[in-house]
């Protein structure tokens, strides 16, 4: 047997080496080669119905599972559709691979049809980027890639493709290893450090933990529990890093920054010690940065060295892996804990009841009426229903911030939400990649009724692979956060928020062969998840909630985040004349 093939087969049979198992993609002209080889090729191919989405399914893909996803598409448009979820994915720190195929190498720099400078476009948009123009290079670009996505801080790699590799022919040869001069990580951590960060928490009288992403990433989950637990401390997880504690654990307080609890942004802002693990410093997180934190000294472990004293200074940097760094310390806590712990007992003790007070005084409750359903109630309900084990997909704005408030996570890879780029039409095609990564799993897709429609196109796609994803639809008939932002800052001078035209949900599923189901009444809410739960394949559930409720606690734009704004004005009384 000839191991001549062409460069749509190599590719694929890298891909197979590389353990991929399905492909999110969009055919175009100059991908043919490759998508005649997927016809009968193991690796499955998902449809998705545009390329931004295939992008954002891969990415629900890699966060739902911890592999490289892979999204596929076509020259010119298809690759620049791929931008956003590209960015997206920088952002987070999400390990996806994008394959997009390119015009002939003769015809680059000629404007050839659908030609564009896919490899200039996506150049601040990836990790690392490549355009492939001879066969003999595929094979190593393709595992290099992998690589890549996934060492060190996990992101986006794109490989640009010309279609005269895609259809060569050259003898393959299986790479067994790669070789990468230039790319070095850093992944054991300072021992020194380590043990001076580990007698750093010892002699705190506040410490607080505060865990993001790059806990998850570096699949440190137990990791953190045992230093948590060993140290007694407060501890937050960010937006990206819900579930890296569990959310049942009696240590955990909340998710801090803009719309963080009362007690975690105040604990933030009164600790002696923070101790930042896998976290970048955000400016959701942090509000005004010459204020957060003020009397705490830092320990900063990051993977990138780039991150470390990017928005605050550390007092103590330690670069490294999570898994390895927080393995190590646990290690020398344990050993400095008969001599050191005891020091400051008591002031760690107080320094409970004050954090456990600031719970009691604004608790993070739902809101509940008998007469409209409160967003609140909304993810009260889905939270009980998913008990911290079901996989929940949100997209962005008021939705994702109550989701993250409510919905509590007891294991990591279930909360798959797009944080740093923020991204509307993420929740669905994150949704269904996390779906096809776990077929058994159930998977709640949370959605705005403005994002649901950015994604729409995309229940096809769950129809089409029957997958039983629970779309539920939180309508309020606005663009509920920037409404929120006008509302409070813009003298409520709503302009371009409503959304005057929705669909009728139980018109639209029929359309596609599925069910749903319009829910607007308070008492009705709780049958209505158990109808959606209890329905075979996908359903698409619309809940009709409060229209002009405002998520809080919120920390406005240039405060800091001890300056809370914890519940509406109240409106100011007219004088009577």
């Amino acid at each position: 047997m000839s191991n001549t093939m062409n460069g749509a087969r190599i590719l694929l049979e890298c891909l197979g080496r590389e353990g991929v198992d399905v492909i999110f993609g969009y055919p175009g002209g100059v991908t043919l080669p490759l998508y005649d080889v997927m016809y009968d090729h193991p690796i499955r191919h998902v449809l998705v119905r545009h390329e931004e989405n295939a992008c954002f399914a891969a990415s629900g893909y890699a966060r739902a599972t911890g592999k490289v996803g892979v999204a596929c598409a076509t020259s010119g448009p298809g690759a620049t559709n791929l931008t956003t979820g590209l960015v997206d994915c920088m952002m987070d720190s999400i390990p996806i691979v994008a394959l997009t195929g390119q015009v002939s190498s003769k015809l680059i720099g000629s404007d050839a049809f659908q030609e564009a400078d896919t490899f200039g476009i996506t150049r601040s948009a990836t990790k690392h980027n490549y355009l492939v123009r001879d066969i003999k290079e595929l094979a190593d670009t393709v595992h290099e890639a992998f690589h890549i996505a996934s060492s060190g801080r996990p992101g986006p790699v794109l490989i640009d493709i010309t279609k005269d590799v895609l259809q060569g022919q050259v003898h393959y040869t299986p790479i067994h290893e790669i070789h990468l001069p230039g790319y070095k990580v850093v992944t054991d951590g300072h021992a020194g450090q380590i043990r001076r960060a580990a007698q750093m928490m010892w002699e705190a009288r506040r410490p607080y933990v505060y865990a993001g992403g790059g806990i998850i990433a570096a699949g440190a989950h137990q990791e953190l529990r045992e230093l948590v637990e060993t140290l007694d401390a407060p501890t937050v997880c960010t937006l990206m890093g819900l579930g890296a504690l569990p959310g049942s654990h009696p240590n955990f307080i909340s998710m801090p920054g803009m719309h963080g609890s009362y007690a975690s942004n105040m604990g933030m802002s009164d600790c002696d010690l923070l101790i930042a693990l896998g976290v970048r410093f955000d400016d959701r997180v942090t509000g005004r940065l010459a204020s957060f934190a003020p009397h705490a000294k830092v320990v900063h472990v990051d993977i990138d060295p780039a991150e470390i004293g990017k928005n605050r200074t550390a007092d103590l940097p330690i670069v490294g892996d999570a898994k390895k760094v927080l393995s190590k310390m646990v290690r020398v806590l344990r050993e400095l804990e008969p001599e050191m712990a005891g020091a400051h007992a008591e002031d760690r003790r107080a320094w409970w009841r004050q954090v456990r007070g600031w719970q009691e005084e604004h608790p993070l409750e739902p809101v509940f009426s008998p007469d409209e359903i409160k967003p609140q109630h909304l993810m009260h309900e889905i939270n009980r229903i998913s008990d911290g084990k079901a996989i929940v997909s949100t997209d962005v704005g008021q939705h994702q911030m109550w989701a993250a408030q409510f919905i509590r996570f007891d294991e990591p890879r279930l909360w798959l939400s797009s944080g740093g780029l923020g991204s509307m039409g993420f929740g669905l095609p994150a949704a269904v990649g996390a779906q096809m990564a776990h077929p058994d799993k159930t998977v709640f897709c949370v959605v705005g009724d403005g994002g649901f429609q950015m994604a729409l196109p995309e229940v096809a796609t769950l129809a089409n692979q029957g997958l039983p994803v629970k779309v539920i639809i939180m309508n309020n008939g606005y663009l509920g956060m920037v409404r929120q932002w006008q509302d409070l800052f813009y003298q409520s001078r709503l302009s371009a928020v409503q959304i005057e035209a929705f669909p009728n949900i139980e018109l639209l599923a029929a359309a596609y062969g599925i069910r749903g189901r319009i829910v607007d009444k308070p008492s009705e809410l709780a049958g209505a998840l158990k109808e959606a739960m209890e329905t075979p394949g996908p359903f698409l559930l619309d809940v009709h909630v409060t229209p002009f409720e405002n998520v809080y606690p919120m920390v406005p734009a240039g405060a800091a985040i001890n300056e809370m704004v914890l519940a509406p004005p109240k409106p100011v009384p007219v004088p009577a004349k």
